[in-house]
């Protein structure tokens, strides 16, 4: 169980995963150099795999990041993380409801929610997310379909709710300054991450960099 205030400085550089980019890497070796890069949340996300493919992955990962005191889950699927006893799970606005996650995992594990407005962020928060995802802050090809989220919007989100709140949609070493002054608790990242050559120089460049960013 994590507490909220664990949760928020898990925002710092939270890492989804992407196996796009393997390059005859397995995702669990390209986790861990995330981990050892500085990486402090992972989430799961393979919109192609299996249930039981998804499983088995998760329980490879889980591992690696509780020895990591990294929080760890799964993206949409509340079964799968249960059935790998994930962190927790993290939904999408198309994905399933908050209240029906938390109902179904319970209070102990960690549920996250990709929010676009204020409106939503404030719904999740009364259904009992742990923590939201805000984004796209910018254009992304690893979800084409997102609508950009001003850097207003996140301000405001931030002054308005009391979970933590990290961006996520074009983060990478060139925009993770913008996010100085908007009170966001962290930056998420794919493909700046799991896209590099050498994963872990590119995750402790990216946590220097939000480091300096939210000082």
């Amino acid at each position: 169980m994590y507490a909220r205030d664990d949760i928020r400085k898990a925002m710092r550089l939270y890492a989804v995963t992407d196996t796009a980019w393997l390059d005859g890497r397995t995702l669990a070796e390209c986790v861990e150099s995330a981990l050892r890069g500085g990486a402090t949340f992972i989430q799961l996300r393979d919109k192609h795999a299996s249930a039981d493919e998804l499983i088995a992955v998760a329980k490879e990962l889980g591992p690696l990041c509780a020895r990591a005191r990294v929080p760890f889950v799964v993206n949409d699927d509340v079964e799968a993380a249960l059935a790998a006893d994930a962190d927790g799970v993290h939904v999408g606005q198309d994905d399933m409801a908050c209240a029906t996650a938390r109902a179904m995992l319970g209070p102990d594990k960690i549920v996250g929610v990709s929010v676009q407005t204020l409106e939503e962020a404030l719904e999740a928060q009364a259904d009992g997310a742990d923590y939201l995802g805000v984004g796209a802050m910018f254009g992304t090809p690893t979800k084409p379909e997102a609508a950009d989220v001003s850097f207003e919007e996140l301000a405001a989100i931030c002054e308005a709710v009391a979970i933590p709140v990290v961006a996520i949609g074009g983060l990478n070493e060139t925009t993770i300054s913008s996010l100085a002054g908007t009170g966001v608790d962290g930056a998420a990242a794919v493909s700046a991450i799991f896209a590099a050559q050498d994963i872990e120089s590119s995750t402790k460049r990216l946590r220097e960099l939000v480091d300096e960013a939210l000082a």
